[in-house]
């Protein structure tokens, strides 16, 4: 059978429009990349930054998407230790320069000169993409499902902001109760912590989600919760929940910001950052972060909670995610489950 030579795909034409459904040629792989049917791709909330322009400079037109799932078909000449036919993930960090003083150093996710999926390379809104075959994850049978799309952001993220914090933390804060919170929580109760939910205020349907999901406690942004956090994660992507977290962790607290994009942080006491709480932010993962990740997970048994669209409903799962009728994770499912 011939092999195509053309699939469906959701265009970003440009930034703050509507992604356009179209036939655009496969792409072909180079000497050190892989063509990957893609089998689903979840939509992220830095999607949506791109989309509204508040990451600038992205490729353009751009297929978005960075939370892929699908199986190798093609092989660059120089790709060692992957197969046609091997399930993989591809992540938000799609290649690195490998030489600056960053990399050097073991801190990829720092590059200066690096390459992201879907936003400055074409992603996995379509049937198709080529990745970086150093930058793919190879995934077990037990992964080959929509449900294992998210666990390439929003999981990743979620585990890399997690590993930020001391280990002797015990009342953990998540601040945002979307789809990286619902699956960290899930890793952070089976070890034994308690989780602390914060939604927007008036979110009851939220915050019985955050419940259903292991949460000792859940209230709005503004509440205080019942006892001294030792640690906070901020997934929102609101500037002012900063000082309102630091206020809710105690002496010697970590805040760590996990989102690429926050509205403006406003001014804030020096008494909420004294006695030694600090504030940090992750930016990207390293390839290591993966390892470890989906090594942890062959122990935990993480449940995502998914909405399935095809991929020409991208536009409208896109507009649910806005606006929060979805809890958990919104996939597109391209074929093959």
């Amino acid at each position: 059978m011939k092999f195509p030579d053309q699939m469906q795909a959701m265009i970003l034409e440009k930034a703050g429009g509507r992604l356009v459904y179209k036939q655009v040629p496969i792409p072909q792989p180079d000497d050190r990349q892989v063509l990957i049917k893609i089998l689903a791709c979840g939509i992220c909330r830095t999607d949506l930054h791109i989309l509204d322009g508040e990451l600038a400079r992205p490729k353009l037109p751009l297929i978005l998407g960075h939370e892929i799932v699908g199986t190798i078909v093609k092989t660059g000449s120089a790709v060692k230790g992957l197969n046609p036919g091997q399930l993989v993930g591809i992540p938000w960090l799609g290649q690195t320069c490998g030489c600056c003083k960053f990399c050097v150093e073991g801190k990829e996710n720092l590059c200066d000169n690096p390459l992201f999926t879907g936003y400055t390379i074409d992603g996995g809104y379509a049937e198709y993409t080529v990745a970086d075959a150093r930058f793919c994850f190879i995934l077990n049978e037990n992964q080959h499902q929509p449900a294992s799309a998210p666990l390439l952001c929003a999981g990743l993220i979620g585990f890399r902001s997690y590993c930020m914090i001391a280990p002797a933390s015990q009342n953990i804060g998540l601040y945002g109760f979307g789809v990286a919170a619902h699956i960290l929580i899930q890793i952070a109760t089976t070890q034994g912590k308690k989780v602390f939910a914060f939604t927007k205020d008036g979110d009851t349907s939220g915050q019985e989600f955050a419940r259903k999901m292991g949460a000792c406690w859940a209230g709005g942004s503004s509440d205080s919760p019942p006892e001294v956090l030792d640690a906070a994660i901020i997934f929102a992507a609101a500037g002012e929940l900063i000082p309102k977290a630091l206020n809710d962790v105690g002496k010697g607290g970590q805040v760590i910001c996990g989102g690429i994009h926050m509205s403006e942080i406003p001014a804030f006491s020096y008494d909420l950052l004294w006695g030694e709480r600090s504030l940090k932010s992750v930016a990207n993962l390293t390839r290591q972060d993966g390892i470890d990740f989906f090594l942890l997970l062959r122990n935990i048994a993480i449940q995502t909670q998914t909405e399935l669209f095809q991929l020409h409903e991208a536009n409208e799962a896109i507009s649910k995610f806005r606006s929060g009728q979805i809890k958990g994770a919104a996939v597109l499912v391209m074929g093959g489950f």
